[in-house]
């Protein structure tokens, strides 16, 4: 399994209307994507911005391939959403997930 680790901040008073566009999902349809297990926002106050990442499980590099094309690496902003970053990360980093444990039942 890959996670896709990408981050993005935004001023404190954005925060609470981004979050809320990264919910019910990362992207609007991606549970219905081949190869896509799932996904993770974290938040945190990071000085005087509000710092977003979000983590995206895929089945594979080559689900995600398949899905983002050749330059996979190119961070995928919804047009909606950019009015509330400040700043963001312009290319998504790829680990292979090693380990996984305890987290069944975990959402909700």
């Amino acid at each position: 399994m890959i996670a896709r680790i990408w981050h993005g901040y935004t001023k404190p008073e954005h925060a609470d209307a981004y979050e809320a566009k990264l919910k019910p999902e990362l992207l609007p349809g991606m549970s219905k994507i081949p190869g896509y297990r799932g996904g993770i926002v974290l938040r945190r106050t990071l000085g005087e911005e509000i710092e977003f990442i979000t983590i995206m499980v895929w089945e594979s590099l080559e689900a995600l391939r398949a899905v983002a094309g050749a330059h996979y690496e190119v961070a995928i902003i919804p047009e909606d959403r950019l009015q509330y970053l400040s700043r963001y990360d312009k290319e998504s980093a790829h680990y292979e997930i090693r380990s996984l444990q305890g987290l069944a039942g975990l959402a909700g």
